[in-house]
Formats: structure tokens, C-alpha cells, sequence
């Protein structure tokens, strides 16, 4: 009689596998976000500049700092800047690994001048 090596069925075993599925669906979901901010600013900044070139072309210099010129991409600079804040969150600047790392910094101060 053959042996398949079948191993014994371990509970331990599904609930690994399902803890890495489920944590490479939470990071697919994290990147295919992010990938939506990158695309959203690169037609941000493409659609803007062929905007402002286009209505600059129509203005004399005198008119060119109206708010007609600029609005679209202030308006939509600030959905933008809603759409990072969403995908990278508040803590962007001042997150748990910026404060791990300025606790270090300063422990690290403290330790030499004790020594």
C-alpha cells in the first residue's frame, strides 16, 4: 500500500491558512488603495496643467491670477488631499513609528550623556 503522506487534519493548520489569506487581502486591499491615490494625482496634475494652459492662452497677464484660472485644480486639490488623507491616514506624519523612533532618538541622547 502507498503512503501519500497525508497529514492528519490540525486545527492549527486552517486557521494559519486563514490568517494569511486574510492578511494578504487586507494588504491587497491597502496597495490597490494606495495605487487609486497615485493614479487620482497623476490625472490630477495632467488634467491641471492642460487646464491652466489652456485658459492662460485666452488671458491677458493682467487676468491671469483670477480665481477662474485656479479653481479647478484648488476644488480638486482639496478632494485630493481628502483622498490621501484616507488612504494614508492622519498618522502619515506623527505615526507610531515616527514616535518609536523619536523615543529612541532621545533615549539614546539620555544614555550618552549618562555614560
Amino acid at each position: 500500500m502507498k503512503d501519500y503522506n497525508i497529514k492528519p487534519y490540525n486545527e492549527n493548520d486552517s486557521q494559519s491558512n486563514f490568517e494569511r489569506e486574510e492578511a494578504y487581502l487586507r494588504a491587497k486591499k491597502r496597495v490597490d488603495k494606495i495605487v487609486g491615490f497615485y493614479w487620482h494625482l497623476f490625472w490630477y496634475i495632467l488634467v491641471n496643467i492642460f487646464i491652466v494652459f489652456m485658459i492662460s492662452r485666452n488671458l491677458n497677464i493682467e487676468n491671469f491670477w483670477s480665481l477662474r484660472v485656479f479653481s479647478t485644480p484648488l476644488f480638486w486639490g482639496i478632494g485630493l488631499f481628502f483622498h490621501f488623507m484616507g488612504v494614508f491616514g492622519p498618522n502619515f506624519m506623527f505615526g507610531k513609528a515616527w514616535e518609536k523612533r523619536k523615543i529612541e532618538k532621545y533615549m539614546d541622547e539620555d544614555k550618552k550623556r549618562w555614560e
